[in-house]
């Protein structure tokens, strides 16, 4: 994977900061791109385009404002309660098409910039159900993406088996946890690092964390 340029599809959380590190370690030039959606939180894309000068990576914004008129839902709407899914049902999160029309049109942007990579922070571990997450959606995504345009795109999923824990390990190895922990917005409710500690992002983010502090602390004493 060395000598080659990567896109990483990026919004300033966790998972794409930490995709973005991972990045960095493994490819020569890396670009980052973010979809300005009219998502309940402009914060996001400010958060993202602070990260991306701080590391020094080239930024694209695209607007995908249609995925809000034909995706009404709680990261699209102000009045829809962020909530998880009842009775095996979606959470009130979940953006019908978002990662379909992310990855699609990172690779459409990988292809201008002469990209071969592109990478992704979805994860089947701790998805939430959501099925544009999964490894099956990614793999067949991959192969149309490369039949519809005539291209060896190759889509990277660092974070696809790993869970909050080992994620947070992952930042960890790659130098840059507390760069994570401190500049990076998960938070439902629009609050950058620890978050607001109660929305089902910042609970999640929060297990993982105290998860990973704890088994550092427990080898630190053997």
């Amino acid at each position: 994977m060395m000598n080659k340029k990567a896109v990483v599809v990026f919004s300033g959380g966790q998972d794409s900061t930490t995709c973005l590190f991972w990045a960095m370690k493994h490819f020569d030039e890396v670009e980052v791109v973010t979809f300005n959606y009219n998502q309940r939180h402009a914060l996001e894309i400010e958060c993202a385009k602070n990260i991306a000068e701080e590391v020094n990576v080239k930024h694209h914004i695209l607007d995908m404002a249609l995925l809000n008129q034909l995706a009404p839902n709680a990261l699209t709407r102000d009045d829809i309660e962020v909530k998880d899914g009842e009775d095996g049902g979606l959470p009130s999160t979940f953006v019908p098409g978002r990662n379909l029309l992310f990855l699609s049109f990172a690779g459409v942007l990988a292809s201008q910039v002469g990209a071969k990579h592109i990478i992704t922070g979805v994860c089947e571990t701790d998805f939430s159900g959501y099925p544009d997450c999964r490894d099956a959606f990614v793999k067949s995504l991959n192969v149309t993406l490369n039949l519809s345009m005539d291209q060896d795109f190759v889509i990277h999923t660092p974070l696809m088996w790993l869970d909050k824990k080992e994620t947070w390990a992952l930042a960890d190895e790659l130098d840059a946890l507390e760069f994570v922990r401190e500049k990076t917005l998960t938070c439902y409710n629009g609050v950058i690092a620890d978050g607001c500690g109660e929305c089902p992002a910042c609970e999640l983010r929060r297990a993982g964390l105290d998860e990973y502090l704890a088994s550092v602390e427990e080898e630190a004493k053997s």
